[in-house]
């Protein structure tokens, strides 16, 4: 745990002094006006965790698009490395209150972006949607998600699921396993087949990693609605089935080899045929199937597969990447700029595929997303759904660091009694 905490803190140094140095660029061009880059052009500064595999990829085919149609602009990447965006969300509050805002910053759609909102670090986009006639290109449900009193502060440009199992199938089948288990309990008896095997039943990332494989293994024990639940005014967390969700997850994470960097090194275990399973998001698949110079270049289905996280087939475990308007951004209208781009067909159908996520538009080109996009697309359509914890939709940024550090106590100390009553303490605090 100490180990744990020397990290966080070197991480945080870093981080502000990454701020002190002005961290995305052009922190020096006064407030207000525009930072010129070489030939005249103004940059435009896009704030991003996308920098992995897969991810950067797609972020790169939409800028391609941006600097087409927009040649009076330059994209400014200022993304910064760490998976789910931890990083960079650290350094982005300490640019917006130093009043340094990048022009437009990446955040998860949903009770994320609630803080920006009430601190009054974002302008209302709704004109935008209006201008572009978005209320008609996004999902009603999507829309419905990302309204805050009427009003919008985002522009989503794709949908993900977190609850995905990938695995080897080759390791499957030497262990024994038949196929993908769909019940936890299956799940748990997989995970010691493989152990019996000599290789490593689950893999996982730094610590965010292991919140996120809590959220798929409460929601496949739970059911549901009593996961949406959780999220509600009064919710039980003490309750005698979240009690048995927990006991699930630690029998499941007791598992997992040695925690790697992140969750790419993670998803490469499984690929490589060092590990049985890993769950992770749908952006694995492009980190898997992509080729070797934005990827491992892998043959699905071959060198890995993927099924619904156990228990929770029928449900879309959703989040969405979206992009905002900072108020003081020193270029409003290159910000506005890149936004038309990140909510168009051309730049969504330019990304996602890429990145291994499907559009928030529902006029994308469908032809595009296969095999593990095409099944997304399809159970996008037709499944119930519910709210990531570790991707921004359920719970604001403060009730997240609550999770968070409670999952970070239980690692050290394998304790689900004190776990449950560290989220139960976090939900109290938090919930609204």
């Amino acid at each position: 745990m100490r180990r744990w905490l020397a990290a966080v803190s070197i991480t945080m140094v870093s981080v502000l002094g990454l701020a002190a140095c002005g961290g995305g660029g052009g922190s020096t061009t006064p407030a207000g006006q525009s930072p010129a880059a070489s030939g005249g052009k103004q940059q435009v500064e896009v704030f991003s965790w996308w920098t992995g595999p897969g991810e950067a990829d797609g972020l790169q085919a939409m800028r391609k698009i941006f600097e087409e149609k927009n040649p009076n602009y330059t994209f400014f990447d200022a993304a910064v490395a760490g998976g789910s965006g931890d990083k960079a969300k650290a350094l982005l509050q300490s640019k917006l209150q130093a009043s340094t805002p990048p022009d437009t910053f990446q955040g998860h759609a949903g009770a994320e972006l609630q803080g920006y909102i009430k601190a009054g670090n974002l302008e209302d986009l709704t004109s935008l949607y209006d201008e572009l006639k978005l209320k008609d290109a996004f999902p009603a449900q999507l829309v419905e998600q990302i309204s805050v009193e009427g009003k919008i502060y985002s522009v989503p440009v794709n949908i993900h699921r977190s609850n995905v199992l990938w695995f080897n199938p080759a390791v499957l089948k030497d262990a024994g396993v038949a196929a993908a288990p769909k019940t936890i309990e299956e799940f748990i008896a997989a995970l010691e087949k493989v152990k019996a095997k000599g290789k490593v039943p689950l893999s996982i990332g730094s610590e965010w990693t292991v919140t996120h494989l809590m959220e798929s293994v409460l929601l496949g024990s739970l059911g549901t609605d009593a996961y949406n639940a959780l999220f509600k005014p009064g919710a039980d967390w003490n309750s005698p089935e979240v009690t048995k969700a927990l006991e699930n997850f630690a029998k499941i994470l007791s598992y997992a080899g040695d925690p790697q960097d992140d969750w790419q090194p993670a998803a490469k275990q499984v690929a490589d045929g060092d590990a049985a399973f890993n769950i992770m998001g749908d952006w694995a698949y492009g980190y898997f199937h992509n080729p070797p110079e934005g990827g491992l270049g892998k043959t699905s289905k071959t060198d890995f597969d993927w099924a619904p996280a156990p228990g929770t087939e029928g449900t879309y475990l959703w989040l969405s990447d979206s992009f905002t308007l900072p108020k003081g951004a020193k270029n409003r209208e290159g910000a506005l700029a890149w936004l038309k781009v990140a909510a168009s067909k051309e730049g969504q159908d330019a990304f996602n595929p890429k990145k291994g996520s499907i559009p928030a538009r529902k006029d994308a080109d469908q032809s595009l997303y296969t095999d593990y996009l095409g099944d997304a697309l399809k159970d996008w359509s037709s499944n119930k759904l519910a709210g990531s914890i570790q991707h921004g939709v359920a719970v604001n940024q403060p009730w997240l660091a609550a999770i968070n550090e409670a999952v970070g106590l239980f690692i050290a100390s394998k304790d689900a009694k004190a776990l449950q009553q560290g989220l139960a303490d976090a939900a109290t605090a938090n919930a609204q």
